[in-house]
C-alpha cells in the first residue's frame, strides 16, 4: 500500500463539536458508520437524544 498525506484522507465533521476529524486506521473497517470525533461527543449526542431528561 502506497503512503497518504495526511491532507488526501477522508473527512467528516462531528454534529455535536462541528470541527473537522480526518479517517485514522481504527476506524477502517467502519469509517462509513462513524458519526463522531471521540467519546465525549457520543457521550453527548447520546445524552441530547434521552427525552426523559
Amino acid at each position: 500500500m502506497k503512503m497518504r498525506r495526511k491532507s488526501d484522507l477522508p473527512v467528516k465533521t462531528c454534529p455535536i463539536c462541528n470541527r473537522p476529524f480526518t479517517w485514522r486506521k481504527k476506524w477502517e473497517r467502519d469509517w462509513d458508520n462513524v458519526i463522531y470525533c471521540s467519546d465525549s461527543c457520543r457521550a453527548a449526542g447520546k445524552e441530547q437524544k434521552l427525552p426523559y431528561r
